[in-house]
């Protein structure tokens, strides 16, 4: 079925994400080949690797044994793949607790990894874990506008461009939607690893019933079903 629906995507020109979630021990040796298999798939985009969040339906997981970190996942992409290096994905600067990222370029049948050509110092800023922008502003608008998540795919080609007038390594005239492949690692928070200063940049976001804006880890841990009404009467039994 899924086969069908990724032939009718490249029949009408439409395009598309692969979303994986991962699991210690069960798929997470396939990661090199879920990203080969992407690249051949002229309507998929890129790839977005999940690790398993401990929420919802989940059986026969133990946390001490079978989660498999971010740190794990972007190791597993560098060995098995031959495509990227280590300075290929790098954390988002929105959210590097959660977020790793990688964009590349697939020109004549060769894909090249794009954030390689880009010194890391340039890009990121360990103190305040956000892009640097004293050097080169302009180079620095364009790789915000990149690794912004909240800019999908298809709306970043423009700013590639861009961002290749800067970056004479690469040499890639008439670049499209098409050339575009992008890598992301996603972790979501669990109550196994919450981290408050983590939750507090997260990217994805639910709308709830009420109408109010829920990051996407809380969601499943306090307010979806039942659990609203149970975090408020913890609240009430703890207030002195």
């Amino acid at each position: 079925v899924r086969m069908k629906a990724l032939e009718h995507l490249n029949e009408f020109n439409l395009s598309t994400t692969l979303v994986v979630t991962l699991q210690k021990g069960l798929n997470d040796d396939e990661i090199g080949k879920i990203i080969e298999f992407a690249l051949k798939q002229p309507c998929v985009r890129g790839v977005t690797l999940q690790p398993t969040q401990i929420a919802g339906r989940l059986e026969n997981f133990d946390p001490a044994t079978d989660r498999i970190t971010m740190t794990d996942v972007r190791q597993k992409i560098l060995a098995q793949t031959n495509i990227f290096q280590p300075n290929d994905l790098i954390p988002v600067p929105c959210n590097p607790d959660a977020l790793v990222m990688g964009y590349a370029l697939k020109l004549a049948g060769q894909v090249f990894p794009m954030t390689r050509y880009v010194d890391p110092a340039i890009l990121l800023n360990n103190s305040r874990n956000t892009i640097v922008y004293e050097q080169d502003e302009q180079l620095h608008a364009h790789m915000l506008k990149i690794f912004s998540t909240g800019i999908s795919v298809d709306r970043v080609d423009d700013n590639v461009k861009e961002l290749l007038c800067c970056l004479p390594q690469i040499h890639a005239p008439g670049l499209s939607y098409d050339n575009l492949f992008r890598i992301i690692i996603m972790r979501f928070i669990d109550a196994w690893d919450f981290d408050v200063r983590a939750i507090k940049k997260s990217c994805v976001h639910i709308v709830h019933k009420d109408g109010r804006i829920i990051p996407f880890e809380t969601m499943n841990m306090f307010y979806r079903d039942e659990k609203e009404e149970i975090v408020k009467k913890f609240q009430k039994e703890t207030v002195i």
